[in-house]
Parts: C-alpha cells; structure tokens; sequence
C-alpha cells in the first residue's frame, strides 16, 4: 500500500499518541485531557491556529497552503464510551467504566498524523481545517459544532470523515453515495396502572400485560406499516417493571430505537406509536405516555464529493481495495450534521479481524493509523492542488 513515506515515519509517534488516548477516555463533551492533548501536539507540528472551547471541548485547527483558495474540512471524533475495558492489554483504560471502545482514538491519532506531514509540507493552496469533535456517541457534538458555526467561521466548503471497519480486510476503504449510515431516534413508553398484592390482581391495574402488549405491537411498524422496499429497524430493547415476585407494580416501561434513512418513515413511526399508545392505554385501562425523541439524522453522502474521495483511495490503498457501493447500515453517525451544512463524504477503513465496536475487547489496530493519515493528507493536495 503507498503510504505517504513522511507519515509512515511518523508510525511509532502514532501509536504513541493513540495508546495515551486509549489510557485516558474521556465521555461526552468532557474531552478536557484529550482535547489538551491533541492542542498540543498541534502546536509541536506549527499548525497556524487553534481555537479551542467550541462545543465545550471541541477545536478547530487551520493550516494555511501555500497560496490562495477554499477551506476544507477534515473530522475526527475524540469521545469515549460509557463501558468497561476487556482487554487485558498493557494500555488499557485506566479510566473505570470508560473505555475507548469504538476506535475514536484511533481517528483522533489519523488526523493528527495527517496535521504533521501537511504543516511539514504544506503542498497545497487553501486551507485546511482540522476538525477534532467531542461527543459523537450519542451526545451530538458534530450537530452543535455545526451550530455554533464552525463552517462559517472558518469557511469550509466541503468536509469528510472517515471510521474504522472491524469488519473489512486490513486497509479496504469503502464508501457510497447517497444514504450511508441511518437516522436514529429513541422511544420510551411510561406506562401506569395501579400497584398491589400480587394475590390481589382484581384490586389493581397491572401494567405490565400492557407493556406487553406495546413491545409485540412494535413489530408491527416494520411488517405492517412500511413499505417493504424500505430499510426500517425498530429494537425494543428494554422493558422495566416491578422489584418484587408478590409485587404487582404501579408503573411500567417499554423503550427502544428507531432506524430508517427516511423522514417519512420517521413520522410515521411516531404517528403510529402514539395510536398504538392510545388504544392500550384504553384496551388495558392504563396511561400511557410515550416520549419520541429525534436523535441523529441519516448520514447522506454527495456524489461528486464521494466519488472524488473513492480517488483519492484508490491512490494510497490500491484500486482493488476500494469499493464505491458499499451497502448502506443502520448505524447512525452525527457526521450526518456537518454533511447536511456542507459537501461531502464519509468513509469506512478495515482494520481487520476482532472484535466489533462497541465490545468490551475492541482495540483500533494501529497498523490502519498511517493509511488513514496518508488518506486525509492526499485528500487535502488533491482538492486543493498546488498547480490548481
């Protein structure tokens, strides 16, 4: 694979950085060590701005080229997950109950190696701005980023992102235009009868027949409501009641998610459970409140701006390991925010066999570090050649 020979001399430095970050996981917008962290190492390599404290721990680092010409936007998520490390390996969270599980240190690592080798060589015209988010998991750090106007501010006129593939061979980049990741909201049904002895049922109103009754009634979303030629995902995955076997509880609940690309669907879906609400709460002699929250939007990529990246691939990991058409997943990403406020793309890289994101025994494979580096790197000189 043609790695840019000046990033993979950077290789024992990136795993370096990345082992740290894996050391010290940081939730939500609480990025403060990692966002210290990556400002400094850009200020080692001589980037020419920084500018810290958006989205609360988020930054924005700027190189200028070496001539005039647009801004282009490259993202990286820097937040960990709330979950317990498996791992057993020497650089471990030794942060309880946080873990880097799902590789965002390894795409914090990514950007930064790309931020070394472009303020070294600057062979391009433009700017570049580097993008380092906290609070991608399930926090939406990208949508208040966008918010507070970093593509204005810093006049971005495309941006991309990319994340790591447990799933594909080591180095296979794979991309699609249009829908690329789902939209994802989140339900909760609070349904409340009348508590009692459980040797008195007839002097209570049990809600849980009624919470029951809502899960199984969920599936009907899927088989009954939609259109069958369109993706739609609706997981139950949690039903609460009672603490005790001789206890009929007085409250119930029932929650889950939602995933689809479209927002028909997504109204749909909402319209439905607040029916299908109604008609328990009055079949069941219950109350049932449901709480609908809309959470990331579908992550959507544009055409020219993909194909342009699937290039731009083909260069440092061979035509042979690019794929334009990758299937679409119901994952969601908030990367969608900054493709919805400006072009682009995002994109996945393998990093080969083990265990998935988001499992207690996941660990970025630092061998993709300097293939994801040299990849924002030459994206940055091909959008914004020199001779252009």
């Amino acid at each position: 694979m043609p790695v840019i020979n000046r990033i993979a001399g950077y290789a024992e430095d990136m795993l370096e950085w990345r082992r740290w970050m894996h050391r010290n996981p940081e939730l939500g917008f609480e990025c403060h060590k990692t966002a210290a962290f990556v400002a400094a190492r850009l200020r080692e390599f001589g980037v020419d701005e920084i500018h810290q404290g958006i989205a609360t721990t988020g930054l924005v680092a700027l190189i200028d080229g070496r001539g005039a010409g647009p801004t282009i936007g490259l993202r990286a998520d820097m937040d960990a997950l709330p979950m317990s490390e498996e791992t057993g390996l020497d650089w471990a969270s030794e942060m309880p109950g946080k873990m880097h599980a799902c590789g965002h240190d390894g795409h914090t690592t990514m950007l930064l190696g790309a931020a070394r080798y472009l303020a070294e060589t600057r062979n391009f015209n433009g700017r570049v701005a580097l993008i380092f988010q906290p609070a991608e998991e399930g926090g939406g750090g990208g949508e208040v980023m966008v918010r507070e106007g970093i593509m204005d501010r810093f006049g971005i006129t495309q941006v991309y992102g990319v994340h790591n593939a447990p799933d594909l061979d080591v180095g296979r980049i794979e991309t699609t235009p249009g829908p690329i990741m789902a939209a994802v909201d989140e339900f909760r049904f609070e349904i409340t009868g009348k508590g009692g002895h459980a040797a008195f049922p007839h002097e209570t109103v049990d809600p849980i027949p009624a919470a029951l009754a809502l899960a199984q009634a969920m599936d009907t979303l899927v088989s009954r409501n939609r259109p069958p030629t369109e993706p739609l995902v609706v997981s139950v995955t949690q039903v609460h009641a009672g603490t005790a076997h001789n206890v009929i509880p007085g409250i119930a609940m029932v929650g889950g998610t939602v995933r689809t690309f479209s927002e028909a669907l997504r109204d749909l879906c909402e319209t439905r459970m607040r029916d299908v609400a109604g008609g328990i709460a009055s079949a069941f002699g219950v109350e049932v409140h449901l709480d609908y929250r809309r959470d990331y939007p579908p992550t959507i990529n544009h055409p020219e701006e993909t194909a342009f990246a699937a290039g731009v691939a083909r260069e440092i990991v061979g035509d042979g390991n690019v794929t334009e058409d990758r299937q679409a997943e119901m994952g969601a990403e908030d990367f969608a925010y900054m493709l919805e406020a400006r072009p682009g793309s995002y994109l996945f890289i393998g990093q080969g066999d083990g265990p998935f994101c988001h499992h207690p025994a996941y660990d970025f494979n630092d061998e993709i570090a300097p293939i994801g580096a040299s990849f924002f790197a030459r994206l940055v000189e091909r959008a914004q050649p020199l001779d252009g």
